[in-house]
């Protein structure tokens, strides 16, 4: 039986791409919270991006100019933390990899754990050098807010890992959707713009998972970012959307990617997920951030009963389901981005260690990455799923990220179950938001000098703060020039 003709009648924009673009151009942001949470959020993000340029070699190679002559563009965008002044796209690129490439700033979890990477200072900056229009921290912070609150919704209860998906579509969307209000296009334009990011050949997870973990994941985020511009300038320039780009029949992204499913939306959009997200105060991947606080606890106990990591026969962690799909491996970790998405290796390098991980415990030059005492300890940490502990993860009054370690030792001693529920760095704690400061303080003066530093801090304090222009705030991020 021959196929029947496709209907070609018009439609309008699907009812999600039209209340994402609703939701950029009418929301009015009343949350203190929200404000505060963002301009702590995009300090934090600053600060990560120096500490990918001090600690890792192969981050500053993906940054710069592609081609040699071209470090400095004219009116282009000053990247935090270096010299260079790029074009729209290089620039955007390389904010999202700075911001992401150690995994050690902010995350919102749910059905997926996403990292809003951003497009939006580099675009930001570029039409304000230009002339074309002034873009003060307000309105930085409001599209921050935005963004964080689009990726954030659909994280909730969609999950694209589940159909082999990365969650790096959500950074897509949203910053599509954020860069056509910046860039000052219409509301229908911002619709076909968002139309265009979701049919626009979206990566596979395979990056992030054993065998093939890998350092693309650290510039994902930044490649999001780079299409998203990308699209909304080609509809800047006259390219029309795809009014039903999810729900055609075949040839949508619900039929084609998402196995036949709608999108589900447990919220509104609003304010709710920059004011609930997650900021890393230690450098752990978000699943492990529990594990690495109750090992530190359990290295404390060792030490208490005159033992250490070799008088261990076991150690048993009980986790939530995400954590079993993406950071539980056994056998040869490869490079920084296989050993940061592994909890065994985590919770192993602070048992070892007998203080916290950090960024530099990752690396190929770590005295752990190659150490047989650690290899083998390794080998000794089992992990398995609680449900109780996946149904507390999902579930939106609880939001926990638990983990709770028991070790027995040689002897067959127990050491009593180490459960911790929200880490550092969670809205629950009162300590994150001090501690997210001190952390992006010692951040900046990895390249910035005490005065860069303190001079940094005030502008950010300041109570006429959303009134500056984003290019003088990102003057103050750029390293001293030599005498």
């Amino acid at each position: 039986m021959a196929p029947s003709a496709d209907d070609n009648s018009y439609k309008e924009f699907d009812q999600v791409i039209s209340n994402i673009a609703d939701y950029v151009y009418d929301y009015e942001i009343k949350s203190e919270k929200a404000w505060i949470n963002a301009r702590t959020t995009l300090l934090d993000a600053l600060g990560c991006a120096y500490e990918c340029l001090t600690l890792s070699e192969a981050c500053r190679k993906l940054v710069g100019p592609v081609y040699p002559g071209t470090a400095t563009v004219p009116g282009g965008f000053k990247l935090p933390g270096t010299h260079y002044q790029l074009d729209i796209f290089k620039g955007s690129f390389d904010m999202g990899v700075l911001i992401r490439y150690l995994d050690h700033n902010d995350a919102f979890f749910g059905a997926e754990w996403g990292h809003p990477s951003g497009a939006i200072l580099a675009v930001s900056d570029i039409l304000t050098r230009s002339g074309e229009k002034t873009i003060t921290m307000h309105t930085i912070l409001e599209a921050l807010i935005k963004a964080y609150e689009i990726q954030g919704v659909f994280q909730i209860r969609n999950s694209y890992n589940k159909v082999g998906l990365d969650h790096v579509i959500n950074v897509k969307v949203a910053s599509t959707a954020v860069v056509s209000w910046l860039l000052g296009l219409t509301r229908d334009q911002a619709k076909a713009a968002i139309s265009h990011a979701w049919i626009d050949g979206h990566p596979l997870r395979t990056y992030r998972h054993a065998p093939n973990a890998g350092p693309r994941k650290g510039w994902a985020g930044g490649d999001a970012c780079m299409r998203a511009v990308h699209i909304a300038l080609q509809v800047k320039n006259g390219q029309p959307g795809l009014s039903t780009a999810l729900t055609a029949p075949r040839w949508g992204f619900y039929d084609v990617l998402f196995k036949g499913n709608t999108f589900e939306f447990p919220l509104p959009f609003s304010t709710w997920c920059i004011e609930n997200i997650l900021f890393k105060v230690n450098c752990a991947e978000g699943h492990a951030l529990t594990a690495v606080e109750a090992a530190l606890q359990v290295s404390e106990e060792l030490t208490r009963r005159d033992k250490t990591v070799d008088d261990i026969r076991k150690v048993d962690i009980r986790t939530q389901e995400a954590a079993m799909d993406i950071i539980n491996k056994q056998g040869p970790l490869h490079n920084p981005a296989d050993r940061d998405h592994c909890m065994q290796y985590m919770v192993a390098v602070v048992l070892v260690k007998g203080a916290m991980v950090d960024t530099a415990d990752y690396q190929d030059n770590s005295p752990y990455a190659q150490s047989k005492q650690l290899s083998d300890l390794r080998a000794k940490i089992q992990l398995r799923e609680d449900p109780a502990i996946t149904r507390e993860y999902h579930d939106l009054n609880i939001r926990s990220a638990t983990n709770a370690l028991t070790v027995t030792l040689n002897d067959g001693t127990v050491i009593d179950e180490i459960a911790i529920e929200f880490p550092l760095g969670s809205p629950k704690r009162e300590e994150t938001l001090p501690l997210v400061r001190e952390k992006a303080k010692v951040n900046l003066g990895l390249i910035l000098s005490e005065v860069g530093v303190r001079q940094a801090f005030e502008c950010w304090e300041s109570k006429d703060f959303g009134k500056i222009n984003v290019s003088s705030v990102l003057d103050l991020f750029q390293p001293e020039l030599p005498n």
